[in-house]
């Protein structure tokens, strides 16, 4: 029989030079050559789906390559290790933890836990993050939309009026828009919410907000059975294409979840990468300072063009293009930049993934030409 086969060697080999380009590319400095990065060399830059242009952790790729020997096995022990490192890192018990295929995973889990005709409506705020309302609505869920307040938070009390049972989806910081909505209106909205009425915070972005007016719910959870909060190893972790992701509640509250997820839905490369970066303390603090300084530099750029944006808590900025956006986007393809998707709610805005700032100057050359 003809199969496609790769030897442990072989997969070292390749893991061992991707660790290497981890190690040796530029992970303390802008003085990245053009060509330096995948992207740039395919002739395509991609900043359209908030990805970690730098990658996961060095050590993370050696774990990977350690755990190919088990992949004949099934990942109980590796997802065992992971929710123990996840409880301690979050105060709070291992019967709190339930681990996702991706934070997206863990999305649909809610929908499917406490949306539907017998079960209530979801209540987002528009526009959000869009994955949950196509689950609510396959789920046979009616979806309530909230428009974003004029500061571009999420407007809690007419959410809250919409809900009396169901799930409330607040995605903070928000994607698309990069903004927060202040600490002091989420804890107060959450103590004021019925317990019938989930609240489902996602945090993916949580570890690039910076503001003095944002901060975790987690700490609410003891208090709160009604409160779930997600987080993703997708953004500053930089494993998006692993599918890591997980989510914090209370044990009764985690217990309405299980019997929803597939067994073993993350597997065992994804969960040791994950244990890994935990442990690697320069990854979360190079991702926040390098997203810092690329961001501020294209803004900075921006603003000396005349377009504004709304301010950015996360790895991504929502620019106000002044005119419709989708012909902009085509634009921007056509020059091999890939920007965000169309948001119907905000039609004259775009939203770009922060890059390294090679893509970042790329991503400014293409924009003024289909600007001018």
């Amino acid at each position: 029989m003809n199969t496609i086969s790769i030897s442990r060697r072989k997969f070292a080999q390749l893991l061992g030079v991707g660790a290497a380009g981890a190690i040796v590319r530029p992970r303390h400095t802008f003085a990245a050559k053009p060509g330096a990065h995948p992207a740039i060399t395919s002739g395509v830059v991609r900043l359209s789906s908030n990805e970690n242009p730098y990658g996961p952790s060095p050590k993370a790729l050696k774990a990977m390559n350690d755990a190919f020997g088990l992949s004949c096995r099934y990942p109980d022990e590796h997802a065992d290790e992971l929710v123990e490192s996840l409880a301690k890192l979050n105060s709070v018990n291992r019967d709190q933890i339930l681990l996702g295929d991706g934070s997206g995973e863990i999305l649909k889990l809610c929908a499917e836990a406490f949306t539907g005709p017998t079960s209530g409506k979801l209540v987002v705020a528009d526009p959000t993050f869009e994955a949950i309302l196509n689950h609510a609505s396959v789920n046979g869920a009616e979806v309530v939309k909230v428009p974003l307040t004029a500061s571009f938070g999420h407007d809690l009390s007419k959410m809250a009026a919409a809900a009396k049972e169901g799930l409330i989806y607040i995605c903070n910081p928000n994607n698309p828009t990069a903004s927060i909505t202040p600490k002091d209106e989420i804890r107060d909205f959450i103590i004021k919410t019925p317990r019938q009425t989930i609240i489902l915070v996602d945090e993916a972005y949580y570890h690039y907000a910076d503001s003095p007016d944002y901060e975790s719910v987690i700490p609410l959870i003891k208090d709160h059975p009604n409160l779930i909060v997600a987080r993703t190893f997708s953004k500053i972790y930089g494993m998006a294409g692993l599918r890591c992701g997980y989510c914090v509640g209370q044990k009764e509250t985690i217990d309405r979840l299980r019997p929803h997820q597939m067994w073993d839905s993350v597997n065992i490369m994804a969960l040791a990468a994950a244990s890994t970066s935990l442990n690697d303390p320069d990854q979360v603090a190079n991702g926040r300072r390098f997203t810092s300084e690329a961001r501020a530099y294209v803004t900075n750029e921006l603003d000396a063009m005349g377009y504004k944006q709304i301010p950015s808590q996360a790895n991504f900025i929502m620019i106000d293009v002044r005119r419709p956006v989708a012909p902009l986007i085509q634009a921007m393809k056509a020059r091999n930049v890939q920007v965000g998707r169309l948001f119907p709610a905000m039609p004259n805005h775009m939203r770009v993934t922060i890059g390294k700032k090679a893509e970042m100057q790329t991503f400014l050359s293409a924009f003024r030409a289909v600007t001018a």
